[in-house]
C-alpha cells in the first residue's frame, strides 16, 4: 500500500500587503492558484517511522524535526486517535527553496492528506452542517494546518482562492480560465522575513485592500489585463534585496510570449502568463537554453469555474 501526491507550486497572481499589525502579522489580499508542477510526497508502510528526502533539490534541505513534513506528521500523530503503524514519508524535492511558491507549506499539506488516506481521516473541502461544538476530522486537519503555517490551509484546498486576513480567510475568485505560464527562479533564495522588513522600512506603501474584481474572465489576455491593475507589494523590496529577481522580471517582460510578468509571494520565483501552452513551452525552452543557471518550468495554472 503506497500513496503519492503532488505538492503543487502556489502562485500569487497578485499580493496586496498592509502594514505590520500589533499581532505581528501583515494583512494581505491575494489571488492564489496552483501549478501542475511541484514537489511529490509519498507514504508507505515501513519497519519504523522514517522521513526521507530525494530529488534534484534535496541538497538544500535536511530531514530534521524542523522540516514541515516532520512537524505535520508529529501533530497528526498527536491529534488523531488511530491504530498507527510505522510508515515512511518521502519527499521528492523538485521546487527551489525559499522561492515564494509555498513549497514547504504544500509539502506539509500533502503529508497531512496522505496520512489521512492511509489512516482514514480524509480531508473533505466541502462545508458540513454540524453542531458548532463538534470538531470533525476535516476541521481538525484545517486547524492543525493553520498551526503549521499561514499558507498550509490553502494548500490543503489545492484550488484557486482569494485570500485575506493573514492569508487564512478564503473566498472564491471571479471565474477565470486555466492559464499557461512559465515559472522562473534565479537560483538564489529570497528570505521572506527580510523582504517583509524591507517593505516595513519603506513605510508599507501598498495596502491590503483588494482590487475591484472583474466579471468572469474568458481568456489569458483578460486575466493579464486585470492583473495589470493589481500589484505584488513585496516585489520592490525583494528586487532590492535580491537583484537577480529584477533581472528575471526584466528578461520575462522583454519576451514576445509574455502577457504579464510578476514575482510570486515574497520571491524569488517569478511568473510570465502566456497566451497558450505552445507559447509557454517555447519561452521555457528558450530561457532554459540561454540561462542554465535559472530554474525554468512551463506549467498550467488552475483557473476557477464555479
Amino acid at each position: 500500500m503506497r500513496f503519492e501526491r503532488l505538492a503543487p507550486a502556489k502562485v500569487n497572481l497578485f499580493l496586496h500587503v498592509g502594514a505590520l499589525q500589533a499581532d505581528g502579522y501583515h494583512p494581505v489580499s491575494s489571488l492564489m492558484t496552483f501549478a501542475d508542477v511541484g514537489d511529490v510526497l509519498s507514504i508507505e508502510p515501513w519497519p519504523r517511522m522514517a522521513f526521507a528526502i530525494e530529488g534534484p533539490m534535496r541538497a538544500e534541505l535536511n530531514a530534521s524535526d524542523d522540516n514541515l513534513v516532520v512537524r505535520a506528521r508529529e501533530v497528526a500523530l498527536r491529534t488523531f486517535d488511530r491504530d498507527w503503524w510505522p510508515f515512511r514519508l518521502t519527499l521528492d524535492k523538485r521546487l527551489p527553496i525559499a522561492a515564494g511558491v509555498g513549497g514547504g507549506s504544500a509539502d506539509a499539506a500533502a503529508a497531512l492528506v496522505l496520512m489521512g488516506q492511509m489512516f482514514h481521516f480524509p480531508f473533505d473541502p466541502r462545508p458540513a452542517d454540524i453542531p458548532d461544538d463538534v470538531e470533525t476530522e476535516t476541521e481538525a486537519l484545517r486547524r492543525i494546518a493553520g498551526e503549521l503555517g499561514a499558507d498550509v490551509p490553502i494548500c490543503l484546498m489545492d484550488g484557486a482562492r482569494l485570500a485575506s486576513g493573514r492569508g487564512d480567510v478564503f473566498d472564491y475568485p471571479p471565474p477565470f480560465p486555466a492559464l499557461d505560464a512559465v515559472l522562473v527562479n534565479p537560483g538564489v533564495p529570497c528570505p521572506t522575513g527580510q523582504v517583509f522588513r524591507g517593505y516595513d522600512d519603506d513605510g508599507a506603501p501598498g495596502g491590503a485592500a483588494p482590487p475591484d474584481l472583474p466579471p468572469p474572465m474568458q481568456s489569458a489576455l483578460e486575466v493579464a489585463e486585470f492583473l495589470s491593475r493589481c500589484r505584488n507589494d513585496l516585489q520592490k523590496p525583494a528586487v532590492r534585496l535580491v537583484p537577480q529577481v529584477g533581472e528575471v522580471l526584466q528578461t520575462l517582460e522583454g519576451e514576445p510570449e509574455t502577457l504579464i510578468a510578476r514575482m510570486s509571494g515574497s520571491g524569488a520565483t517569478c511568473f510570465a502568463l502566456c497566451p497558450d501552452g505552445d507559447a509557454a513551452r517555447d519561452l521555457a525552452l528558450r530561457l532554459g537554453d540561454v540561462r542554465r543557471d535559472w530554474w525554468v518550468r512551463s506549467c498550467r495554472l488552475q483557473g476557477f469555474c464555479p
